[in-house]
């Protein structure tokens, strides 16, 4: 049998920070700009996500960067490190893409980059990729996240048929974290505090009197809840699989690194459960 031929690395966009902006004490906006994203293109998925591409420490790479060639040259411990990003917004016209980075002080790697970058800086990334946008013929929606999934809700809430029905509901720390979101829908806030991530999400939607009709769900952020909480529409509620986007975009105890191998194997794990349990 014939060795499947290796996949070709996907080339890398080329942008440099236009402007940063803080919107809350915990959320950092970067927006990407410059010659570099004239071949970068976004459709109608309000979930589109790039990968930034940071270079591991210690390592230069040739130039022109070339990710099929570092895949080729460079042992795997020296290949540039990723970090998954939403969409915050797309301007074709200005060619300007916007990101929000949840800060935690020094935590992480995109977090801080997010906090000092400074107009000029280049960053590299790959994608989009995404698969979600609000669907018009759904007779509601319903959006929850926490921080995580904040962009992506946000894009889909503002990209809501006009008179949609929608439940939103985003959990964040505190009130000082909420912002404005430019769309009809009422979007509840939820004030974590103390409490363990994604428990009032659960609360609020195993809560919800579901409206009539055909639902469209969008759930993702921390998987632990994100678990309930598919077992709750997929098993309790029986909502088809088709009409769910439902994904952990972090664990608990787990950098992206850690989470993104695992992913796929935690999720085939969770479906394999919840179809026994149907």
């Amino acid at each position: 049998m014939a060795e499947r031929p290796a996949r070709k690395a996907p080339k890398a966009h080329v942008a440099q920070v236009v402007r940063t902006e803080r919107l809350t004490p915990h959320m950092q906006r970067v927006v990407l700009g410059g010659e570099g994203l004239a071949e970068f293109t976004a459709g109608e998925c309000t979930d589109h996500y790039v990968k930034l591409l940071f270079d591991a420490e210690g390592v230069t790479y040739p130039e022109p960067f070339d990710m099929q060639r570092i895949r080729e040259e460079f042992p795997r411990d020296q290949w540039p490190v990723t970090r998954t990003y939403t969409v915050r917004s797309w301007d074709p016209e200005a060619r300007e893409l916007a990101l929000d980075f949840v800060i935690h002080g020094d935590e992480g790697l995109a977090g801080p980059w997010a906090r000092d970058v400074r107009p000029g800086a280049t960053m590299r990334f790959l994608g989009p990729g995404g698969a979600y946008a609000p669907a018009a013929e759904s007779d509601w929606h319903l959006l929850a996240g926490d921080e995580s999934a904040l962009p992506a809700i946000a894009a889909a809430a503002e990209a809501l048929p006009e008179g949609a029905v929608a439940r939103v509901f985003i959990e964040v720390e505190g009130p000082e974290e909420e912002q404005k979101i430019a769309t009809d829908a009422e979007v509840v806030w939820l004030h974590r505090g103390d409490r363990p991530v994604g428990e009032l999400l659960i609360e609020a939607v195993r809560s919800l009197e579901f409206p009539a009709g055909e639902l469209q769900a969008f759930v993702h952020g921390e998987a632990g809840f994100v678990k309930e909480l598919r077992r709750y529409l997929r098993i309790e509620r029986e909502i088809p699989r088709e009409r769910l986007s439902i994904s952990g975009y972090w664990r608990l105890g787990h950098n992206e690194d850690g989470w993104q191998a695992s992913k796929r194997e935690w999720n085939a794990q969770v479906e394999a459960e919840q179809e026994q349990a149907a």
